[in-house]
């Protein structure tokens, strides 16, 4: 090893520069290229090629001094590539030195800490100091060839290790670290190492061939493993390349008192092997050597030397190793006294839960981290994370998701990955939050790129790049109405050390600091003192703050991960598990459940190990508070009464759900209906809690929330850990709060269709919705199949269960005056006790007091709207509370004062999940509403107006949208009855009863909070042209409501119905009569405005139904409003018209007004026909300026009586059955369709029928007439006669009619209307004399079908063809055709009813029977007759499929088989071999069944086609 010195000089790196080259390094270069034999490099040595010469040669040159063509080439190529390299070099930062930064910590190996490309080691190379601070030594490494390599590296540890021993200093050699001249001194370059292995084992063999043997076991010991610390790219990214580093510890029990020599067995030259041969290669005899550190190098005292006394030196130093040994002794002793006495893990247990020391019970509600780049070994300590279910993380590490904390927390919770611009502020801050679900899953933020193409940043350019977008995610997460003001942490964890104050994380530190104004909400943990100073100077030098109080780093991130997870209870540490049939269960993933954030899961092991506080918790709930998991299961514990069980719950448990169960539809309703504060929701968790060992149970936490999502969320659940398609456990799914049965069915259809995607069989019912629902009536509705009523009475055996659990709490709690909501329902719901608890606590209201004023808007939102709330951050800020970010501060429930006992807080699902106050039970809410106003003098409306005109109340605070969706919803939510359609919503109703005239300033008030609501302008313009008959000022609120929304049917309807309302209000005033020809004009120009208006609302209606069909996820229906307005306004002006001299009551002059409006006459001919022309010419000067809206009145309104009359006739609800909620507007359409048939439908000229030529055609006149005022001149108005009850009389009389009127009138249509009467007669009186025998009915039938049919004809031909066409046994009909007219029907279905049948069902005019002819065409009336039910008791049988079970039934229809293909059912006829395709009613019927497979059924005949019901 003598001879290392003299060769460091020629084989030390090369410069990038071929200018510095000398003729030894240019050898040194050609002997590295490959294809270069060693023979070339010896040529250009010889010819003293340096790099400046080198750099002007070309292939000629060297061809010259005998270099082969081949390799000139090569040496001019490479040589070229060095010289781009070094051209590229200013615009690259790779080899540009970096910042300072620390080395890794000495003598230790599963650190986490890692190089960055480029960075300066703050520390020099260096010799002993104190001894135990290491010293170090540099070598770059990067420019040795394969076969030198390892030679090298165990030289260079060998003599840097001898040094150290002898001088009795810890040290440590780097590989991968650069020197001048060529790079900054400690550059940290990284080499690339293939096999790690190898370096140690080869480190191993040379200190044993290198040591002498008596101190080989001492030197390998002292002489520790290499390292391999990884070098990230400058832009924190991954590399290849590592730093290799060998640390020396001569421990003093190892070294003693000895001297280490080094001996060098070999010192050739190691010149590369050429085509086999060995060249230029030197032996020396063993030489020996004795290293110690001088300084920054290893001198060796044995070396050569011109001194006169050459050992001189070495024998001193040997004189001295008893004295250094005892210092190196001193140096261990002194620093193992360095014992650390810690309070950490007590620091960070206080800093994570604010002082509480549980996280069940933390101070935060939620927490956000901040990280930077993670080392693996670091991974395997951060289970904490996952409990601690961070609402977001800033993850500063662009590998993350490759091979870091993102990937790792991802396999065990639920993310969701963004960008920082993502939560730029360009909408609503709630809306952004809910795109986000920034409060549902962990937003995981990659701040420094690393996804979606975006490219990570150095540290330099990282402020430029992506800084601004960072702060504003930081301002976003520090917004009051995001997360809850000073209710989160936000926990710095510091994997990698921070030392440069352009870092990321300084930046990021700074800007919290900021926007949290101070640091009560900071966590710093980090896992070494070392990176705890670095951050801490960086911090005291860019905020001028010592954060040593928040800042955790003495503990590793194991002993972080233990102490954390400490904090929580055994029940959230514990597995939580689901059931899987037969007493068996299955573990309920975390991930799992949090991916399924829409539902809160009920588990088997439910509360089990939990530390939840009982007496709280009990407290809590007999004061009125919601029902929670833990009442329940206290209630099972050893010493406790039993949950009070109310009656229905057996009924429940053993009736209802067995009976659900047994149905065969994908996802089956069960109704809980309940008055309001009398225990509905309690019975429903009930029922969830003793079913969820058989049931997987689960409450969907918000009625809000995407239905697609929660679809698909309670399929998942079903399915979990269930690979066949037949789940052997049912999900049952309680839904709450939900204000509209619409809504249900919407979620009902939806699980269908997620089932149904999924494949999954419904032998049985696979999904229970238990949907709890407010009654608005104490009274009992008519009980059904499907529901369950809970009213405001025990009975004795429930009031008994009272009387026990009295006996029980008051042993175990105190204060038991305040527990309203037992004691409400002990008393048997009586209005009294409520009212005395109400009237005690508001004693002392004062509206002028602020938490007296807050009450009140709480009341009130709580009468009006189920669920209402008001957030806590909302509370704080009103009334002025400062909250403290640590435990034990005041609670806002307390800020209500005296009236704390009727308010409760609690977690609240919305855009941005936040904890709300409430009233704690709706029954006082009401009648502390009462209350205001009788004993203290404020009314609803002064409350209204306070909750419209308090600006501060719609701050930025959490719940912002909530509660503006709460107050419209007050405002606006109407409620529909079967008798009448409710103008406005109960509170405007009330408050207009209560102080009339004060709902206009409401209104009013309203529309400024809502400037741009097209909804609040549509209500203001429906107050003013229904209350207050200022239609000027109507059209005024009309018209911005169209400004607004442009496109929406249901406002434009609002500026038809102005102009209606005007004109009928004109005409209502208008006292004179006959009308003048000046007023006749005004009431026609209003009306064709009124009718143009309505044709516009029609034109939207269609539009918007054809975009909710390609949407698929509304199921709105069309909007029929513009088509009642219309006729409605046609009747408005047959009224005018009747008013005019003209058209008087006088029969001639009636049948004129009907030919004029028929467009049989013109105005000009009913002139000259006019005996007094001359007195009514100002008349018809007026009538002619209007001649189109005259002609076309009657056309215009029978063919919007047409239209609903079809839409009413053939489509129903979702279920199938006819929408009970439609028949206000039947209702309406049935009054002017008695004044349309008045005026068009009788014949009052008797003295025409003197004529004897025009007796006949007078004769057909009046026969249509009379059809058309039955309504039996159209298919669907014959087929209306079965649902009806028309008289069997009524019913022969239309068939009489329509056999004359087949004489005369042989068209298609009439034919197709004759063959539905005989029909529909034969339903209703079978042995009638006017129904044609059946086979004659088919020949017409096919004679129709053989003729020339027009498009609109189409769907009631086809459709009747289909009906009797159908295969039965003993038939001597032909079938050929049948599929044709099936496959044409649904065409036809598709093509007319594609505008309005969106959200409907087609319903099923007939079933097939048993019978033959006529009469195996079943109406559903005939099965109503057979099936002893009330109506809802009926539609309740039919939506859950039990009416098929019924044995009337059965024996009435024809159970058909079939087989199953891909979409449909092949039908099996009584023709062996025919069959025909029939659809299922509910598609879910097949889901899960294979191709082929046999199956049962009922079929009914709808437009649609035939359809397939009750599929076994």
């Amino acid at each position: 090893m003598a001879d290392q010195g003299e060769r460091k000089s020629q084989e030390e790196d090369l410069s990038p520069d071929i200018k510095d080259w000398s003729k030894h390094q240019v050898r040194q270069w050609a002997l590295s290229l490959n294809g270069v034999d060693d023979g070339v490099a010896e040529i250009l040595f010889q010819q003293d090629i340096n790099g400046p010469s080198l750099l002007l040669l070309n292939v000629t040159d060297l061809t010259t001094i005998g270099v082969t063509f081949g390799p000139a080439k090569l040496i001019i190529h490479s040589r070229d590539e060095v010289v781009k390299l070094k051209k590229e070099e200013p615009t690259s930062s790779t080899n540009q030195p970096g910042r300072p930064c620390k080395p890794y910590p000495f003598y230790r190996y599963h650190d986490t800490y890692r190089y960055v490309a480029s960075s300066i080691l703050d520390i020099t190379e260096s010799g002993a100091s104190d001894l135990i601070e290491p010293c170090h030594e540099y070598k770059a490494f990067i420019n040795t060839t394969d076969e030198t390599k390892m030679s090298k590296f165990t030289d260079e540890v060998i003599r840097f290790a001898a040094a150290c021993m002898n001088s009795r200093t810890n040290g440590t050699i780097h590989f991968g670290i650069g020197d001048k001249p060529n790079y900054t001194h400690g550059q940290v370059l990284g080499v690339s190492v293939e096999d790690k292995e190898a370096y140690a084992d080869e480190l191993k063999i040379s200190i044993d061939r290198y040591f002498e043997h008596k101190h080989k076991q001492a030197a390998q010991k002292c002489i520790k493993a290499p390292r391999f610390v990884g070098v990230l790219n400058r832009n924190r990214t991954s590399s290849d390349n590592c730093v290799i580093e060998v640390d020396i510890v001569p421990e003093f029990v190892i070294c003693e008192e000895n001297i280490y020599h080094t001996f060098s067995m070999n010192t050739n030259k190691d010149k590369k092997k050429a085509k086999g041969k060995e060249t230029d290669k030197t032996e020396t005899k063993p030489s020996k050597q004795f290293f110690v550190r001088d300084g920054s190098s290893s001198r060796n005292l044995l070396a050569p030397t011109t001194f006169a006394k050459p050992n001189e030196e070495y024998n001193q130093f040997v004189d001295s190793v008893a004295q250094l040994s005892q210092r190196r002794k001193q140096a261990e002793e002194k620093h193992l006294k360095v014992i650390k006495s810690s309070n950490q893990g007590f620091k960070l247990r206080e800093m994570i839960t604010g002082g509480s020391l549980s996280l069940d019970k933390s101070h935060f509600d939620c927490y956000v981290i901040v990280t930077n780049k993670s080392h693996p070994l670091q991974l395997e300590s951060l289970g904490f994370l996952v409990e601690l279910n961070p609402t977001a993380v800033l993850d500063f590490d662009p590998e993350s998701a490759k091979c870091g904390l993102q990937k790792h927390f991802e396999q065990q919770s639920t993310v969701n990955v963004h960008l920082p611009a993502e939560y730029k502020i360009t909408e609503g801050v709630e809306d952004i939050a809910n795109k986000l679900k920034l409060t549902r899953n962990t937003s995981w933020v990659f701040c420094n790129g690393g996804i979606k193409d975006e490219a990570p940043s150095h540290i330099d350019q990282w402020l430029m790049d992506k800084g601004a977008s960072v702060r504003d995610v930081i301002s976003f997460l520090c917004r009051k109405d995001v997360l809850p003001n000073k209710r989160f942490l936000v926990i710095f964890l510091l994997f990698s050390t921070v030392s440069e104050k352009m870092d990321p994380l300084a930046e990021t530190f700074s800007t919290f600091w900021q926007e949290l104004r101070g640091t009560e909400q900071i966590l710093c943990i980090c896992d070494n003192e070392k990176a705890f100073t670095s951050w801490k100077d960086l911090m005291e030098a860019r905020c001028g703050i010592d954060i040593s109080g928040r800042c955790v780093y003495e503990l590793n991130f194991a002993e972080v991960n233990g102490t954390i997870l400490s904090l929580l209870s055994k029940n959230r540490r514990s597995s939580r598990f689901l059931p899987c049939g037969g007493g068996s269960k299955v573990l309920l993933e975390k991930k799992v459940e949090r991916n399924l954030n829409t539902l809160d899961v009920l588990c088997m092991n439910q509360c089990e190990g939990g530390n939840e506080d009982k007496i709280v918790i009990e407290e809590n709930f007999y004061k009125g508070e919601k029902v929670s998991w833990w009442n329940f299961h206290f209630s099972e514990q050893p010493g406790s009464t039993p949950f009070i069980k109310r009656d229905k719950f057996d009924i429940i448990m053993k009736r209802v759900i067995p009976d659900l169960c047994s149905l065969r539809k994908a996802c089956v309703l069960f109704n809980l209906m309940h008055v309001a504060g009398c225990g509905g929701t309690t019975l429903a968790m009930h029922t969830l809690w003793a079913l969820r060992e058989s049931f997987r149970c689960a409450v969907l936490k918000d009625s809000n929330a995407d239905f697609t999502e929660v679809a698909d969320q309670v399929v998942k659940l079903l399915m979990y850990d269930r690979e066949e398609q037949l789940p052997s456990v049912p999900v049952l799914l309680m839904i709450d709060d939900f204000d509209d049965m619409e809504k249900v069915y919407d979620l009902q259809q939806l699980i269908e269709k997620e089932c149904m995607k999924k494949s999954i069989q419904s032998k049985s019912a696979q999904v229970i919705l238990l949907n709890c629902m407010r009654s608005e009536s104490s009274e009992r509705p008519e009980s059904t199949e499907n529901s369950v009523f809970i009213g405001n009475n025990l009975s004795e055996v429930e009031q008994k269960q009272c009387e026990q659990k009295l006996i029980e709490i008051d042993k175990t709690h105190k204060n038991t005056e305040t527990f309203y909501g037992f004691m409400f329902m002990k008393k048997n719901f009586k209005p009294e006790y409520i009212q005395g608890v109400v009237h005690n606590t508001l004693k002392s209201f004062n509206k002028n007091q602020k938490h007296a004023q807050l009450l009140s808007v709480l009341v009130l939102l709580n009468v009006y709207c189920k669920g209402a709330s008001l957030s806590v951050s909302l509370c704080e800020e009103f009334l002025g509370l400062q909250p403290k970010p640590f435990c034990g501060t005041f609670k806002v429930e307390e800020g209500f004062g005296k009236f704390s006992n009727i308010v409760t807080s609690s977690s609240v699902e919305a855009k941005v999940v936040h904890k709300a106050v409430k009233m704690i039970n709706s029954s006082i809410a009401r009648q502390c509403l009462q209350e205001l106003k009788t004993t203290h003098n404020l009314s609803k409306a002064e409350i209204t107006d306070l909750l419209l005109t308090t600006d501060k109340l719609y701050e930025s605070t959490q719940g912002k949208d909530k509660l503006l969706q709460d107050v419209r919803h007050i405002l606006v939510k109407r409620y529909y009855s079967l008798e009448e359609e409710s103008q406005f919503s109960p509170l405007i109703r009330d408050i207009s009863h209560e102080t009339p005239g004060q709902e206009e300033m409401i209104l009013l008030s309203a529309s400024k909070r809502f400037a741009k609501d097209a909804v609040i302008s549509q209500l203001l313009a429906r107050y003013y042209y229904l209350k207050k008959k200022d239609f000027p000022e109507a059209k005024v609120w009309a018209c911005s409501a169209r400004n607004i929304c442009k496109d929406s049917s249901y406002i434009a309807d609002t500026s038809a119905q102005v102009i209606k309302h005007e004109l009928k209000n004109a005409i209502a005033n208008y006292k004179e009569e006959p009308i003048a020809p000046q007023n006749l004009e005004k009431f026609l120009k209003v009306a064709q405005s009124a009718i143009e208006a309505f044709k516009e609302t029609q034109s939207l209606a269609k539009k918007e139904s054809v975009q909710r069909l390609q949407t698929k996820t509304d199921n709105c229906p069309f909007n029929t409003s513009g088509c009642l307005g219309e006729i409605q306004v046609g009747v408005l002006v047959i009224e005018v018209l009747s008013k005019t001299p003209i058209f008087s009551s006088e029969n001639i002059r009636h049948d004129i007004m009907s030919q004029v409006l028929s467009g049989d006459i013109d105005l000009k001919k009913a002139e000259s026909c006019d005996p007094r022309q001359t007195k009514h010419r100002a008349y018809y000067v007026v009538l002619r300026q209007f001649e189109d809206l005259l002609y076309n009145l009657k056309f215009r309104m029978k063919t919007n009586f047409d239209f609903l009359d079809s839409f009413y006739v053939n489509l129903g609800s979702r279920s199938g059955m006819k929408d009970s909620r439609e028949q206000v507007a039947q209702n309406e359409l049935f009054r002017c369709f008695r004044q349309y048939a008045q005026l068009f439908c009788k014949t009052d000229s008797a003295s025409f029928f003197r004529n004897k030529t025009m007796f006949y055609m007078l004769k057909l006149h009046e026969a249509r007439q009379f059809l058309e005022m039955q309504k039996a001149d159209t298919y669907f108005g014959i087929l209306n006669c079965l649902s009806n009850d028309t008289s069997p009389d009524k019913m022969e009389k239309i068939a009489k009619q329509y056999e004359f009127v087949s004489h005369y009138d042989q068209t298609v249509k009439a034919s197709i209307n004759y063959i539905y009467v005989n029909v529909v007669l034969s339903r209703i009186k079978l042995e009638s004399p006017h129904i044609q025998p059946y086979q004659k009915l088919i020949q017409l039938l096919r004679q129709v079908l053989d003729m020339q049919i027009q498009l609109s004809e189409y769907l009631p031909l086809y459709f009747i063809a289909v009906v009797l066409l159908w295969p039965q046994e003993f038939s001597s009909s032909a079938y050929g055709s049948l599929k044709k007219y099936i496959s044409q029907l649904r065409t036809s279905y598709d093509s007319v009813m594609k505008e309005v049948y969106n959200g409907k069902r087609p319903i099923v005019h007939f079933f097939l029977g048993k019978k033959r002819g006529y009469e195996r065409l079943v109406h559903l009336m005939e099965i109503k007759r057979r099936v002893i039910a009330g109506e809802e008791q009926f539609i309740s049988m039919w939506e859950n499929g039990t009416l098929w079970k019924e044995k009337q039934v059965e024996e009435l229809l024809c159970r058909v088989t079939g087989e199953v293909t891909s979409k449909c059912i092949l039908a099996d006829t009584c023709v062996p071999d025919l069959k025909y395709e029939v659809i299922p009613m509910f598609k879910t019927q097949l889901s899960g069944r294979g191709i082929g497979s046999k199956v049962s059924f009922f079929i009914g005949f709808s437009l649609k086609g035939p359809l397939a019901l009750d599929i076994n």
